[in-house]
């Protein structure tokens, strides 16, 4: 009770009943629409972000894992990023970028994953590049960027969500970078590992992690159309809208993977380039 008072102490009561009715009526559909292999729902939370080309993809016990090396290491990269800045670095409020050497560092790496993903693509497409491209660098340069991108989103959540956050940066030195790449590379080597018992929790941290930076982007357009932003003291009151983030990512999730299923006729990645 005192949950639901905490939920509904505003001028919008009716927004927690229909959010959480939406959000387990979306939930239920996608449980019971798609196959009942969870290897398969993992796929289809993969095939609205990623080609999903199989030669670029790793796989693991047999199976593919659901997104491609360069995209597993960037949504699993941006998790653990998110992880280290909010549980190791215990930064759970930060609402500031990190400072101009961090930042500089970060940048790189995402102009590293550019460099990289160009290289690939005029090797796909063209058949030229400047270096053979390899599962292993798609996989380095994406949990690189991967870094990169929850630097960004971490702040911008917190400060969009928190009525009193941290105007400290999460990452606030190298040292604390050092440690976040550290994280970084022990997710690389469990992936390149390839060990067969591995295949179903990176299976299913891979579609955590999509689901997880599309419902914090949403939760932050969230908070600002409810008029919700800065006005959560506790994570009771900033659940209405992070399950509205996330049953945007659902539903965001669903329609990709219809348009796309439209445009090809499969749901099994790209025909042309498989």
């Amino acid at each position: 009770m005192k949950l639901l008072h905490e939920m509904q102490s505003d001028d919008q009561p009716w927004l927690p009943w229909l959010t959480g009715g939406l959000l387990v009526l979306t939930l239920v559909t996608f449980l019971l629409a798609t196959p009942v292999s969870l290897l398969r729902k993992a796929d289809l939370v993969g095939y609205a972000v990623c080609h999903q080309i199989e030669s670029h993809s790793f796989a693991v016990g047999g199976s593919h894992l659901p997104l491609c090396a360069r995209c597993t290491g960037t949504f699993l990269g941006a998790l653990v990023g998110l992880f280290g800045q909010a549980v190791v670095l215990r930064r759970r409020k930060a609402s500031a970028l990190p400072p101009v050497p961090v930042l500089a560092v970060l940048i790189g790496f995402t102009l590293l994953w550019a460099a990289d993903g160009l290289n690939s693509y005029l090797a796909l497409l063209v058949g030229y590049h400047i270096y053979e491209p390899t599962n292993a660098l798609r996989l380095i340069t994406g949990s690189l960027n991967g870094l990169t991108m929850s630097a960004l989103i971490y702040p911008i959540f917190n400060v969009s969500l928190w009525r009193v956050p941290d105007d400290r940066p999460a990452i606030r030195d190298l040292r604390d970078l050092g440690l976040l790449l550290l994280m970084e590379a022990a997710l690389v080597g469990i992936v390149l590992s390839r060990q067969p018992f591995l295949l179903y929790p990176l299976a299913l941290l891979s579609a955590g992690a999509v689901l997880t930076l599309l419902s914090s982007v949403n939760t932050v357009i969230a908070l600002i159309i409810t008029g919700r932003d800065n006005s959560a003291d506790t994570w009771r009151q900033a659940l209405v809208p992070i399950a509205l983030g996330l049953l945007l990512g659902l539903l965001q999730v669903g329609l990709i993977d219809l348009v796309r299923y439209v445009l090809t006729g499969t749901l099994d990645g790209i025909p042309e380039l498989r």
